[in-house]
């Protein structure tokens, strides 16, 4: 019998997998902190043998040649895909025996990248499950716009082909195991659910319904902005990422967090969005712990900047050195938790701004306060409907733009809170008066706001 667990990063909004025999198992695709992967491997009771790349990341730091140097194991890595590191080269119909009756075997599936590789995972020969990495997602495909503008097309017209080569040569039972696809911007769009097979996404997926043409036209159609600190990732995977440390950060005082602030490093609060609005450190910037922290931190802040990271308790700092690490933020300056008057000198005062809803927000039209309404959403979003005479920067783009935010009270929104947040925070250390909007977007229009429903994001 064989068995496969998935390892889910809600934060980056992937998989990894761990799957094997009784006695010995491969790692697909896994996270750059290893020890969970080795900590699901004892509780299996099995010795990792292989750790199998589908693809150089562009979305996160791998684990895998650390993985693999820790547990003796095999490291299969495209044969495609140019590193720096030793690894076990893996081309299209490459096999390795696994366990008792157990092999995986290696398929090119081109798209995502030029080099990605599907693993089919084979019981007395037949697929029982299939690693997809960013090929066949979950109704959708990954994204082919991560590598080089001018390979775009070309790599959209391989992800159809891949899907096709995948359907064809897989029965319908077959379940598809994707590491993209839960909120990864490498996904070209997000999964419908949590579990496919090969048989539904023949009936779904525009790859297996649509021919070539039309379907490379939507996929380019929808695609979004990519997060900044991608242009960092592939780099760092190819190099061969260094093992991560994961003690605790030095403590830092009042003074130490003032006198980062004026150096012009990066004070990040993790804290939710409702205590920091009601007090923080001038200056601070509010990047929640429970919600997509790595993607959102890692897009805006420029890359290398110090951070200080401030929470209620040491096991969210924890967290959130966890989650940064996957995306090559690898050591906080410094960190300080509980009373966030104890992050203040003697004579301070913690800053604060309003949250609103909808509700609010027409309300204060109505009786003609004066306001700037700002819209943080992405365009794709902005395009399904927006608040007649908003104005509209995403918020990954925000702080280099903070400049063309016009005068007076800045309302601002996304669709649920999180990223109003952070920009409330970005302009409130700015110092704009601002009120975020911790609401869902669907609530404007029960709200009375005029909304324009559909064709212009501007």
């Amino acid at each position: 019998m064989f068995f496969v667990d998935t390892l889910e990063f809600e934060g980056l909004g992937n998989r990894s997998y761990l799957a094997g025999g009784a006695g010995v198992a491969v790692v697909v695709d896994p996270p750059r902190d290893i020890d969970q992967v080795i900590a699901a491997a004892a509780r299996r009771g099995v010795r990792i043998a292989y750790v199998a790349e589908t693809h150089l990341h562009n979305d996160y730091v791998t684990g895998g040649l650390e993985l693999a140097r820790v547990s003796g194991a095999r490291y299969l890595v495209p044969a495609g895909a140019s590193v720096a590191f030793a690894r076990t080269p893996v081309a299209d119909g490459d096999a390795v025996p696994v366990d008792e009756g157990l092999v995986l075997r290696a398929i090119a599936t081109p798209g995502h990248t030029p080099h990605h590789t599907s693993y089919v995972l084979e019981q007395d020969g037949r697929g029982v499950a299939v690693f997809t990495g960013g090929s066949l997602l979950i109704g959708t495909v990954g994204r082919p716009d991560l590598v080089e503008p001018r390979l775009t097309e070309q790599l959209a017209r391989a992800q159809h082909a891949s899907a096709r080569r995948l359907a064809d040569e897989l029965d319908d039972e077959v379940p598809v195991l994707p590491t993209h696809g839960f909120g990864s911007f490498c996904s070209s769009a997000q999964a419908g659910g949590a579990t496919t097979t090969i048989g539904a996404e023949r009936e779904h997926n525009d790859a297996l319904t649509k021919d070539v043409d039309s379907f490379v036209a939507g996929l380019l159609a929808g695609l979004e902005d990519i997060p900044a600190y991608y242009a960092h990732m592939g780099p760092a995977n190819a190099a061969g990422p260094a093992p991560v440390d994961l003690t605790p950060p030095r403590r830092a005082d009042a003074a130490e967090i003032a006198a980062r602030l004026a150096a012009g490093e990066w004070v990040v609060d993790l804290r939710n969005r409702v205590a920091f609005a009601k007090g923080h450190v001038a200056g601070s910037l509010n990047f929640e712990g429970a919600g997509q922290l790595a993607t959102y931190l890692a897009w805006l802040i420029p890359w290398g900047k110090p951070v200080t990271l401030l929470a209620d308790t040491g096991e969210q700092v924890a967290d959130a050195q966890r989650e940064l690490v996957r995306v090559g933020i690898d050591r906080p300056s410094a960190a300080a938790t509980g009373d966030p008057y104890s992050w203040i000198r003697k004579g301070e005062r913690l800053s604060s701004f309003p949250r609103a809803t909808f509700a609010d927000l027409a309300a204060a039209r109505t009786r003609g306060e004066r306001m700037v309404v700002l819209d943080v959403r992405r365009d794709s979003e902005r395009a399904g409907g927006f608040i007649d005479g908003s104005v509209h920067l995403p918020v990954h783009e925000l702080r280099g733009r903070l400049g063309e935010v016009p005068p007076g009270v800045v309302w601002v929104h996304c669709a649920g809170g999180m990223r109003a947040a952070i920009a409330a925070s970005l302009l409130d250390a700015a110092g704009r008066t601002v009120v975020a909007v911790d609401d869902g977007f669907d609530a404007a229009d029960r709200a009375g706001l005029p909304l324009t429903q559909a064709g212009s994001a501007h």
